[in-house]
């Protein structure tokens, strides 16, 4: 829970210090803003996961200042407030709040909320598709297709592409590997050897230089995150190229012909 951080955003001092007291009691990282513009220079600086704000603030609108969260990043924001008419609680869901609670409130009411939205945070929702520009990988079919074509894989082959694509770019060893894509106790790194060949010889434009699936020396292997697949620039006759080099006849010249 101590990776989950939370910001306060709430102009009665004592209202602030209780509910920061009952959330570093349930292991959550707490710190506390009394106004917005404190609270815009500590968002930017340390970033938290879920924000609790009074809508209600002396010196700003909290809905103006939810509206600047959600064009910052995806962060968790919970609404507090004494309007407690429904197109007040609209009006802040429409601004971009996670969640309304309206004050007076009871404590573990406000918990529960708190809660349930830090577990998004806590329990993310995996991703059903992977999208790299021509390559597509449909993680719940356990699919892929590359360039809109259907590329035939076993199912060994498939777990070490997702555990691959899973790390974002980092390299991984091959005993990382062995541990993450197999589903027996192997203790053979040449086996992620040929499973990468095989891999390469289906996904890669060349398989002896590949972009897509990278050595990265004395580690292991690594998914090309950034890789977006291009077709060949076409030729040009040799007729055509070595006219191109030729540099242009003067106009002057063509007059005197």
């Amino acid at each position: 829970m101590s990776s989950v951080s939370v910001q306060i955003i709430e102009g009665n001092p004592h209202l602030r210090s209780l509910l920061g007291w009952h959330l570093q009691q349930l292991g959550y990282g707490v710190f506390q803003s009394a106004n917005l513009s404190q609270a815009q220079s500590a968002f930017q600086r340390l970033h938290p996961d879920l924000i609790v704000l009074d809508a209600d603030l002396s010196d700003g609108g909290g809905l103006e200042f939810c509206r600047w969260l959600r064009r910052q990043s995806p962060v968790m924001v919970l609404i507090l407030s004494t309007r407690s008419a429904e197109s007040d609680i609209v009006a802040g869901l429409k601004a971009g709040a996670d969640d309304y609670l309206r004050k007076p409130f009871g404590m573990q009411e406000f918990l529960a909320r708190a809660d349930a939205l830090t577990r998004r945070i806590r329990n993310p929702v995996p991703p059903a598709y992977l999208d790299y520009g021509d390559l597509k990988v449909d993680l719940v079919q356990r699919r892929v297709k590359l360039k809109d074509e259907t590329i035939d894989l076993t199912p060994q082959e498939f777990s070490l592409l997702y555990v691959l694509a899973q790390a974002s770019g980092m390299p991984l060893s091959r005993m990382e590997l062995l541990q993450r894509a197999w589903p027996d106790a192997i203790d053979n790194p040449r086996t992620v050897d040929t499973h990468i060949l095989s891999l390469r010889k289906k996904l890669e434009v060349d398989p002896r230089q590949p972009n897509l699936i990278q050595t990265v020396r004395n580690v292991g292997y690594r998914f090309n995150t950034e890789v977006t697949r291009k077709p060949p620039a076409p030729k040009v006759p040799a007729t055509v190229a070595a006219s191109a080099s030729r540099p242009p006849v003067a106009a002057s010249s063509l007059l005197r012909s």
